[in-house]
């Protein structure tokens, strides 16, 4: 077989992009006498495929005959669910509408909020006075020195 396609089988096989027919390609190329002296470090991996391959498990298997579909767990589960679906659907419906004390603690906050804004823009307006009598300070004391 010629390297160049061995190469590219081979980048194509570490890339997850090969299809079974070049997978065995390379299995009976690596395990052949034949191998190229660029690629005897690949050799050990195909082996060991190929060894792994004719591995068979001694151990019994063991299938149940039962044919449940729908077993009480099943059934438990599902209603669980729906019964979970509907009281979140509840409570998101509910808590649209707020009760008159809400209410009443929304109106307040709000006016409060309000009367804040009304505070921290009164007290800016004082700082920048202050910064201007701050000025007018520094400039007659430079003055009368």
């Amino acid at each position: 077989m010629e390297l160049a396609k061995i190469e590219r089988l081979l980048e194509a096989y570490f890339e997850g992009n090969t299809s079974l027919e070049e997978e065995k390609l390379l299995r009976k190329y690596f395990t052949s006498d034949a191998v190229a002296p660029q690629f005897k470090v690949y050799k050990p991996l195909f082996e060991s495929y190929a060894i792994a391959q004719e591995e068979v498990s001694k151990r019994e298997l063991i299938v149940s005959n039962r044919n449940m579909p729908f077993s009480k767990l099943w059934r438990y589960g599902i209603a669980a669910s729906i019964a979970a679906v509907g009281l979140i659907t509840l409570l998101m419906f509910s808590s649209l509408s707020l009760s008159q004390e809400e209410e009443a603690a929304l109106a307040a906050f709000n006016e409060s909020k309000k009367a804040m804004l009304l505070l921290a823009d009164n007290f800016n307006n004082g700082a920048e006075q202050l910064a201007v009598l701050n000025q007018f300070t520094e400039s007659r004391n430079s003055i009368l020195k």
